[in-house]
């Protein structure tokens, strides 16, 4: 039993490692060392490794992207620099390693120390959340810039915008970038552009590289403040790629550089113009499509309906027809016409031999009637036909008187008489 109580726990390798790292965790952590760089390197994947020494010793060291995006200088091989970081243990290794979250250069450890401070203030209150920073437009109608008239970042930003975009207007409000009085000249400036939201869209704060004190302005809690309450997007490009200032951290958009802020600002002129050859290229793609579409549609209909050439033909052989058949029906009612022509003259004929015949029998009908009523006749059967001198007939013995002269006309004469005597039945 004294044996088993006297013997070591068997360690697996990682969880040894692991146990080591918690003992480092707990009685080290978080540590600051000073010492000189030696082999730092910066992987594609922006995370920095080097070795911090000194006569006694030496200590590998991570320093990983987001640590490594605060850097405002690139360390050198021999440089004496502060860092602050964990001490751990590289398990695939088995090594012992300190992350390092913070590294500057040793002397600036007031200003530095003054950076972190009101970095983790304003931290802490909000200004830095990405939930807080407004988007910057692709297309502003202007851009406002704010830098030193004597700046080559001036040059450099002014030369990139006409580069890029020649067309959207730039609206310049001059502040000192540099010195005591800079922090204040810059929020002026801010404050200036920010009125001049009917004309502006987003606001450029810019200054080219130096060493700490130099972009100190940029450190101000005044100016952090005032991009946060500036009503239009600000974008600061101050110092190179490895300097940070508190206002990167205000501002809606971070640039590495002057130059980067300006292309980040606006979507370039010839960008846009290639959208634009591409949206009509598009355009005209779907046009001719739809024209292709239209035109097969009416393929589609001619087909169903004929060419029109056929059937005008149709037309000309039916318009024939019909002309064959009133041709016909003209010839069929003349020859009909023709032969009631005929016919009716020789009815006419007939009618115009016949008439005379007609005529002559019924005249003959007529001289024979009318020969029956002839007077002579009825004189012939011995009878008499009265008249007084003046040649009226007399018919009735009231019209005589005694010693009337009348005249008689028999078949064969007249004879003259004398009334002698009156009487009536």
């Amino acid at each position: 039993m004294d044996d088993l109580a006297l013997t070591p726990r068997i360690w697996p390798v990682g969880a040894l490692c692991r146990a080591v790292a918690d003992a480092l965790q707990a009685r080290f952590n978080p540590v600051a060392v000073r010492g000189e760089v030696s082999g730092f390197t910066r992987a594609a994947s922006g995370h920095c490794y080097f070795t911090l020494k000194d006569a006694q010793g030496q200590l590998r060291c991570a320093m990983f992207k987001r640590a490594a995006q605060l850097l405002d200088f690139v360390p050198r091989d021999g440089e004496l620099v502060e860092l602050q970081g964990r001490l751990g243990v590289y398990e695939p290794r088995g090594e012992l390693q300190l992350v390092v979250e913070h590294l500057r250069r040793a002397g600036q450890g007031a200003l530095f120390e003054q950076f972190l401070q009101l970095k983790a203030k304003l931290e802490a209150e909000g200004l830095f959340a990405a939930e807080r920073k407004r988007s910057v437009p692709s297309q502003p109608r202007g851009i406002g810039l704010i830098t030193s008239l004597g700046a080559a970042a001036l040059h450099d930003v002014a030369t990139a915008l006409q580069r890029r975009v020649p067309h959207i207007p730039v609206l310049l409000a001059p502040a000192a970038v540099q010195g005591a009085d800079a922090p204040a000249a810059l929020v002026q400036a801010l404050h200036s552009l920010g009125q001049r939201a009917q004309t502006i869209d987003v606001i450029l704060l810019v200054r080219g590289g130096g060493a700490m004190e130099d972009l100190w302005a940029f450190n101000d809690e005044r100016l952090a403040r005032a991009i946060v309450a500036c009503p239009l997007p600000v974008i600061c490009g101050v110092g190179h790629e490895t300097d940070f200032t508190i206002a990167d951290f205000c501002a809606d958009l971070r640039a590495p550089t002057p130059t980067a802020a300006a292309e980040l600002s606006a979507t370039p002129q010839a960008e846009l113009l290639a959208e634009l050859a591409h949206a009509c290229a598009q355009m005209q793609d779907l046009a001719q499509r739809q024209l292709d579409r239209q035109a097969q549609r009416l393929d589609h209909l001619q087909h169903r309906l004929g060419r029109p050439s056929d059937l005008l033909s149709q037309q000309q052989m039916q318009l024939l027809r019909c002309q064959q058949r009133m041709r016909q029906a003209l010839q069929t009612q003349l020859q009909k016409g023709r032969h009631d022509v005929r016919s009716l003259q020789d009815r006419w004929l007939r009618a115009v031999h016949q008439i005379p015949v007609t005529a002559h029998e019924r005249l003959a009908r007529a001289a024979l009637r009318l020969s029956l009523l002839d007077p002579k006749l009825v004189l012939q059967r011995g009878f008499a036909w009265l008249s007084d001198e003046k040649g009226a007939a007399l018919t009735s013995v009231r019209q005589t008187h005694v010693g009337q002269r009348l005249r008689a006309t028999l078949a064969d004469g007249v004879v003259d008489l004398n009334v002698t005597q009156t009487s009536q039945n």
